[in-house]
């Protein structure tokens, strides 16, 4: 069977060379005679793997030198809590509610101390990045960088001064240049632009450790995940050497600064096309539009289901918009080729032609 355009949110696409490379080692990695899923995650062999995997992060994200990379468990939502626990500290923090992911973090961290809502975008349905006023004797500032439900993207970065800016770039980490200094804390479901789920990369400005509430479990420690280089307990072992491989196709295409140029012009093809469509309107507003998740209904429930199901009988699948929401989302993360978008702007304008 042919390979499909695969839209889907996360679990999402992973570049075909990688996969490729997975396929080719799966049995026998290098001249060890098992696979890296049988590998102890203490053994010299395995090290290298993860070892390569962090400098590989360090190096395409840029990284600097007094920030710790940690590859950890429990998914974004499991870094809801980890957060508070870590920084809050008795104190409170400023969260900025612009999508479904920044509220569930919001309501979590309000279990271990004083949440301020600075701004929201909650009664509008989330369709755009709302205007928010910050606390200076905040903890930290948390934001989400990209709405994957909603469709909607920050286009800046908080002034947080002296604060620290705490990011769930879970949906676009690796596809847009960011300045890691900016930034206390950065965590992402790896799921969607880098490897299988089941990892989380946790990136820590090492002066932020150490302050974690006594009832913080240990593997949710900043610190203590810190001091043992991921290792705590058993990792994802299989996830991180995916995400390795990840990282070196990102530098072989030009770094992340080469794809953030290919994923902007995937979305403006899109976009473009909604924009002049007469049965198709997107749903975020214009200025705060994902680069990655790409939202878009028709007005009509029946067509919407008509136009999801007919596309993936043409191999665009995963089309169906998030469950609270309804609609189309086009997931377009760095995986997906811009031969892959082309073809669902082919088929949205072969649609509106028999249903516009």
């Amino acid at each position: 069977m042919d390979r499909v355009f695969n839209f889907a949110p996360g679990p999402s696409m992973l570049p075909l060379p990688v996969l490729k490379k997975v396929q080719e080692e799966l049995l026998c990695y290098a001249d060890t005679g098992m696979s890296v899923m049988e590998m102890s995650h203490r053994s010299k062999m395995y090290l290298e793997i993860f070892d390569r995997a962090v400098a590989g992060l360090r190096d395409v994200m840029g990284v600097p030198e007094g920030y710790k990379i940690m590859f950890v468990q429990g998914g974004a939502t499991a870094m809801f809590a980890s957060v508070p626990m870590n920084l809050m500290d008795g104190g409170k923090a400023d969260y900025i509610d612009s999508g479904n992911f920044a509220h569930n973090a919001l309501v979590e961290a309000q279990k271990y101390g004083q949440v301020v809502v600075a701004g929201s975008s909650r009664e509008d349905h989330y369709a755009y990045i709302p205007d928010y006023t910050l606390s200076p004797d905040a903890r930290y500032v948390h934001i989400t960088t990209n709405n994957t439900v909603y469709g909607t993207r920050w286009d800046h970065l908080p002034d947080t001064g002296s604060v620290p800016l705490v990011a769930d770039m879970s949906s676009n980490i690796l596809s847009e240049v960011y300045d890691v200094s900016r930034f206390g804390v950065i965590y992402a479901g790896a799921q969607k632009n880098v490897a299988p789920a089941g990892v989380v990369i946790l990136i820590v400005r090492e002066d932020l450790m150490g302050r974690e509430l006594p009832i913080t479990p240990k593997v949710m420690s900043f610190k203590k995940m810190a001091d043992a280089d991921s290792m705590l307990n058993t990792p994802n072992c299989f996830g991180i050497y995916v995400a390795g491989l990840v990282f070196d196709w990102i530098k072989a295409q030009g770094g992340v600064a080469e794809l953030e140029k290919i994923n902007i012009e995937k979305a403006k093809m899109l976009y473009d096309f909604l924009d002049e469509s007469r049965l198709f309107k997107g749903t975020a507003r214009r200025k705060d539009r994902s680069r990655m998740n790409v939202t878009f209904v028709t007005g009509n429930e029946q067509t919407d289901a008509q136009f999801v199901k007919e596309a993936a009988a043409r191999g665009l699948v995963n089309l169906k918009g998030h469950r609270i929401v309804g609609g189309m989302r086009a997931s377009i993360y760095n995986a997906m080729p811009v031969e892959g978008v082309r073809a669902l702007v082919d088929f949205m304008k072969e649609f509106e032609t028999k249903n516009g």
